[in-house]
């Protein structure tokens, strides 16, 4: 499909929507026309009789309720505010070169040039309208940088352009040439949305797709329920019957984008997807891996565009694309066309958190922001300790008493023991009794294949990897001989039932109660900290990022309390970027935790990032990688073995209290 066809088929879908509309306000009006017809009839001595006196007397009323109804399917249609996007707005004095390019992109491709640019915490580009009287009043031209405004009249609204929204991502890790070839074809797309059709047929999707969204809210009273849940049915209807050309017209405009910006850096295009592609895996890996369990801590990084360079660079390297990388990343990257960029950084990381996280809207005691030569000590230590904590806690809740060996009195002797012997299998024939000698340090060669369930990859991702290297050789004091195991903890916890949960099968009785009881314990700080953030954005006022019209203005703003004038924020995190953790992964977390806490304390071992996993355990500065399948081991057989000889490899004292928070 060309451009011009494109073009035209979106019109013909466009017109389709819009006669759907027509045939919508004629069905109205029919009812009130025919009134009108018998009412006149009686002063003109026409349409007399019992039988026009009874349709006159039926027909009237009829028709001023489908008028009402009409008038209030119009009202809420024509005033419900359409989604809108949560971005960081860019004004062009802090993206001067920025507004530039997509400047020239426009003149070349002979459209409009957007309104203004925003920036948003994913890796994607599109055009938005904002002209919705519920999104406020459009930005003076000299304001958002847009020339499509300039000696327009600030009133009329319908002549504003859509807004850019470029993927913050994109910024950071695309060359300058790289972004432009990516935006040709989105800035291209202002052209057909300028078509008056194909925008008075947008304006009517949006506003029946906001009329549902504002119906489906819970509503106070009966009346209140039954008249919006007859407008809530009407605006379905009205959606249903143009979702098709709705849908095509779409097609046809992106089709039309494409054709038009053919002309502009083809080539370079087909280079650039093939980063878009890129810049999604890392920025994927580095939320998950490495946001995720900062902002589970109460911290946000505040540099994840500059972070996702990094996590790219290192992905690049582990598959062998360092060569050809190194050559781009000479060139002039894209952040460059910002002012600041660091401030806008700061901006987007904040908004990620708050759409992947549900974290507040801005700083606080208890969100502070984390920089990333400060993750390791900050996040990663206090996070193993935190979780090391809880699961100590547990344990105290099950009378647990210390480990085997353990320098300090009472249940709640914080050492890694006292965990694995409350996880070992008491049944004799489990296992067998490794004895005091396998505790001493084998060799580099003994144990070389711990067997096929050692090697089995972990059903979790702790946030600790296990050892590429052990660092400087040391020898390991051989482990006391370990005492009677104490009686099985009871599989039935209030509130879970380990039987029933399909996660913990082929794990022990005591690995699945001991899941389901930090389960619950984890499930608890959340909803605590829920109340928490949720009384907090009831205050009086609530940052917002934002970037201000000038290069040195601060990243935050403070708007009025109602977050819905921007945006709804009801339902947050609005894009979670995965399930809640099953009680085998917690287990396998906070088990892990506990090791590398132990490593810490007992021989030295530091807390370190990786860009691509999160959380890593350092040993003799070497990541380490093989801890996962020795606690997986034990989780599912009972059997503290391996653990333990992985343990005494490394020089770690298991015997030996650590530090908790």
């Amino acid at each position: 499909m060309n451009g011009e066809a494109g073009v035209r088929a979106a019109r013909s879908r466009a017109l389709a929507v819009l006669r759907l509309r027509g045939r919508a306000l004629a069905l109205a009006l029919l009812p009130a026309a025919v009134a009108v017809v018998l009412l006149a009839g009686v002063p003109t001595g026409h349409l007399t009789g019992t039988g026009w006196d009874l349709a006159r007397w039926t027909l009237t009323p009829l028709a001023a309720l489908v008028l009402l109804t009409a008038a209030g399917v119009a009202l809420v249609v024509a005033r419900a505010r359409p989604a809108m996007s949560p971005t960081v707005a860019i004004a062009e004095e802090a993206a001067p070169d920025l507004y530039r390019m997509v400047r020239d992109l426009a003149d070349r491709l002979a459209v409009p040039v957007p309104s203004a640019i925003a920036l948003t915490p994913d890796c994607d580009s599109w055009l938005e309208d904002r002209t919705h009287p519920a999104h406020g009043s459009p930005p003076p031209a000299a304001e958002h940088g847009g020339a499509a405004d300039a000696g327009r009249h600030p009133h009329r609204r319908a002549a504003a352009a859509p807004v850019l929204v470029i993927g913050s991502p994109f910024l950071w890790w695309m060359r300058v040439g790289e972004l432009r070839a990516v935006l040709a074809p989105v800035v291209a797309g202002t052209g057909p949305s300028a078509h008056p059709d194909i925008a008075a047929a947008r304006r009517f999707v949006r506003g029946l797709d906001a009329a549902v969204a504002v119906t489906s809210e819970h509503r106070r009273g009966p009346v209140f329920r039954t008249v919006f849940a007859g407008v809530g049915w009407v605006a379905r209807a009205l959606l249903r019957g143009c979702r098709v050309h709705a849908a095509e017209m779409e097609r046809g405009v992106a089709a039309a984008a494409a054709e038009r910006a053919q002309a502009v850096d083809y080539g370079l295009r087909i280079v650039a997807q093939e980063q878009v592609g890129l810049a999604y895996a890392g920025w994927d890996r580095l939320l998950t891996r490495v946001a995720l369990p900062a902002w589970r801590m109460g911290r946000w990084p505040s540099r994840l565009n500059a972070g996702v360079v990094a996590a790219l660079t290192e992905l690049s390297r582990r598959d062998r694309l360092a060569e050809g990388f190194a050559s781009r990343l000479g060139e002039r990257p894209a952040c460059d066309l910002l002012e600041e960029p660091g401030t806008v950084d700061e901006a987007t990381s904040l908004l990620a958190a708050r759409l992947f996280h549900g974290g507040p809207a801005g700083r606080g005691p208890d969100w502070s922001p984390v920089h990333w030569g400060d993750y390791p000590e900050e996040v990663v230590d206090r996070k193993w300790r935190t979780d090391a904590a809880r699961l100590h806690r547990v344990l105290d809740t099950l009378g647990t008493r210390p480990g085997s060996g353990a320098q300090s009195p009472g249940p709640d002797g914080p050492t890694l023991s006292r965990v694995l012997d409350h996880l070992t299998d008491p049944r004799p024939d489990a296992h067998a009794d490794p004895g005091p000698d396998a505790h001493a340090d084998p060799g580099p060669d003994a144990h070389s294949d711990p067997g096929p369930r050692a090697q089995r990859p972990p059903h979790a991702s702790p946030p600790a990897g296990g050892g590429g290297g052990t660092g400087e050789e040391r020898e390991a004091d051989p482990a006391p001989p370990p005492t009677p195991a104490p009686a099985p903890a009871p599989a039935f916890v209030a509130g879970a039932d380990p039987d029933d949960d399909e996660d913990l099968v082929g794990t022990t009785p005591r690995s699945a109660a001991l899941a389901a009881r930090i389960s619950a314990e984890v499930a608890r700080e959340g909803a605590a900290a829920s109340a928490r953030a949720a009384s907090a954005a009831s205050g009086p006022a609530a940052p917002v990022p934002a970037v201000a019209g000038t290069p040195t203005a601060q990243a935050f703003q403070t708007l009025p309390a109602d977050p819905a004038s921007l945006w709804d924020d009801r339902a947050l995190p609005l894009l979670p970027l995965q399930p809640p953790r099953t009680g085998r992964e917690l287990l396998a977390d906070h088990i892990t935790a506990m090791v590398c806490c132990a490593a810490m304390d007992t021989m030295g071992a530091t807390p370190g990032l990786d860009w691509l996993d999160g959380p890593a355990l350092l040993v003799g500065g070497v990541r380490v990688t093989d801890l996962p399948a020795q606690v997986m081991t034990l989780i599912e057989d009972g059997d503290p073995t391996a653990l333990r000889l992985w343990l005494a490899r490394q020089g770690i004292r298991p015997e030996k209290p650590v530090r908790l928070v």
